[in-house]
């Protein structure tokens, strides 16, 4: 039996964060350091900036950044949706993104980052990511820069290894993310196979 919520048609939500992700890239490309310190996360101002938790997500820190985290938007957030629908789709999106912030600020005295800011879309990707690998772990894909078809969880948990632990990334949150995703995924798949 397949599981495919129905979505009504209109524009593509994920088409719609794309959009506001490159808009506000283009904004910090002429002030940086406004959009940094007003919407990137930074621990020890968090509780004068609570609303960074949800802002820090659309903000990117150089072309490839944006680059990378908008690409793998499009492919998993296009499968993510497909399967568990539009509303589950944004819902696993922006609640893993929140709690891969959640989780860089309750790591960032273990790991001294209470003075910098993180900023990117990497946890709600993750999260996302996290929800395919529970619910379709074999399904082979092609990955850059690896031509060979491989499944999904391998190539999955190839970019967190590789990603999360080059320095200056804010590994905490791509964790936060993919374990909620992960949580998702289970739900989603244990609903999946009761209704066969």
């Amino acid at each position: 039996m397949s599981y495919r919520p129905y979505r009504r048609q209109g524009i593509n939500p994920i088409w719609i964060i794309i959009g506001v992700n490159v808009v506000i890239f283009f904004a910090t490309l002429i002030d940086q350091n406004l959009i940094f310190t007003r919407f990137g996360l930074i621990p020890i101002f968090f509780r004068e900036a609570p609303w960074t938790i949800f802002t820090y997500m659309f903000v990117h820190a150089g072309w490839a950044h944006i680059i990378f985290n908008m690409l793998t938007l499009y492919f998993f957030g296009t499968f993510a949706m497909a399967l568990v629908g539009e509303v589950s789709f944004l819902t696993t999106y922006f609640v893993g993104g929140i709690v891969g912030g959640l989780f860089f600020l309750v790591l960032a005295p273990l790991t001294g980052a209470q003075n910098v800011f993180v900023v990117g879309a990497s946890g709600a990707v993750y999260a996302l990511g996290g929800l395919l690998v529970v619910m379709r772990p074999n399904t082979r894909v092609l990955t850059f820069p690896i031509p060979i078809p491989m499944p999904l969880w391998i190539a999955i948990l190839i970019g967190f290894v590789l990603v999360s632990f080059y320095p200056g990334v804010a590994w905490q949150a791509h964790l936060g993310g993919i374990v909620y995703g992960a949580a998702v995924g289970f739900y989603f798949r244990q609903r999946e196979r009761r209704g066969r």
